[in-house]
């Protein structure tokens, strides 16, 4: 088994990231999307590896002092296994090390395991979005960690 790492998301990153973006989402992003938010000097990406082979990542906007976490992504044959919570501490890190004093994200209701784990990581649930996912139509509850 090889060594799991956490780096910063790369344009040649990308089609293994749409890989982990398809297996987990089912309205995912486009590689323009990821390819624009990686030129935005205001978002912040990290992939997650076993070795050479990415098997997770994830983003955020930092807009002054605050984070906005855009997608998070495990492949479903890693999940369970923290790997996912590694992946949001780094992201925590990375955001207060680059000014932020809270982050924020949106998370679907019917995802508990996501949501159990951003409470975990200290993120708590503050309000909703009405109609928020595209694809079902389905709520979103806004989440807030005030302190990194």
């Amino acid at each position: 088994m090889n060594p799991i790492g956490i780096r910063r998301m790369q344009m040649l990153d990308i089609e293994a990231v749409m890989k982990v973006e398809q297996a987990s989402f089912s309205t995912p992003w486009s590689q323009q999307a990821f390819e624009s938010e990686l030129k935005n000097e205001l978002t912040y990406y990290l992939v997650l590896c076993e070795g050479r082979k990415i098997i997770g990542y994830a983003g955020m906007w930092i807009i002054v002092d605050e984070a906005h976490v855009t997608n998070v992504a495990v492949l479903p044959e890693y999940r369970g296994r923290g790997l996912g919570e590694k992946l949001m501490s780094s992201l925590k890190e990375a955001a207060a090390a680059r000014g932020a004093a809270s982050m924020t994200l949106e998370v679907r209701p019917s995802n508990r395991a996501a949501r159990s784990l951003y409470e975990k990581l200290g993120f708590v649930r503050c309000g909703l979005r009405r109609n928020y996912y595209t694809d079902t139509a389905e709520d979103a509850l806004i989440m807030w960690c005030r302190r990194l």
